[in-house]
């Protein structure tokens, strides 16, 4: 999960002497979409819904495990793509590399969606720890990162979610499923807050009149 280096909405950039707007760059594009609350709220959702699915149903097979966990993470990978766009360029790297970790780990679990409690486990494992350790490095190393508690908590969540898992790979399909369950459920209300308070920025600054 990142989170857009400015306090307010994108604004419109270049203008030609005419007064036509010059068209911007995909990267740019990109960037004001993954700035947006409201994409931020569709990530919230990305983790929710599953979340909220897998506790409700915890008696499902390990091969419906794996294609709503190998689901979860191909859309969750394309939501930090896109807001990867929204930091700087220089600090883009970390968003792209947890992008492409949730990707590679979304088609294992849907190329084999019947392997074992303790593969799934690791790759589950392996993708909260490395995306964990890359958030925390954002949050700490970004400049003017707004709601960067937010952040922080994201990253250590993951961490330790990850130590946790990987610590224990060979329990039972139950427990995976109840702590899957429960890491997306507080991962999609971290990044519910984090929209909101987005939200209400955005309105601030929208609100402020222009300087002249």
């Amino acid at each position: 999960m990142t989170a857009s280096r400015d306090a307010g909405p994108a604004a419109g950039r270049d203008t030609r002497a005419g007064g036509t707007a010059e068209a911007a760059p995909p990267g740019e594009l990109l960037g004001r979409v993954g700035a947006s609350w409201t994409w931020l709220l569709g990530s919230a959702l990305v983790s929710l819904v599953p979340g909220v699915m897998i506790l409700a149903w915890p008696d499902g097979t390990l091969h419906v495990l794996g294609v709503v966990t190998g689901l979860y993470l191909l859309v969750a990978g394309g939501f930090r793509f896109v807001a990867a766009f929204a930091q700087e360029r220089g600090q883009r790297t970390p968003g792209l590399l947890m992008a492409v970790v949730y990707v590679l780990a979304g088609v294992l679990c849907l190329r084999h969606p019947l392997q074992t409690v303790t593969a799934l486990s690791l790759i589950v494992g392996l993708v909260w720890l490395v995306t964990g350790m890359l958030t925390l490095y954002t949050a700490l190393a970004a400049d003017r990162l707004p709601h960067r508690g937010f952040v922080v908590g994201a990253g250590a969540l993951g961490i330790v979610a990850g130590i946790v898992v990987l610590a224990l790979p060979a329990e039972s399909a139950l427990f995976l499923i109840r702590l899957l369950g429960l890491w997306l459920i507080l991962l999609g209300l971290v990044e519910l807050g984090l929209a909101l308070a987005w939200r209400a920025a955005s309105r601030r600054a929208a609100a402020v009149p222009p300087a002249g």
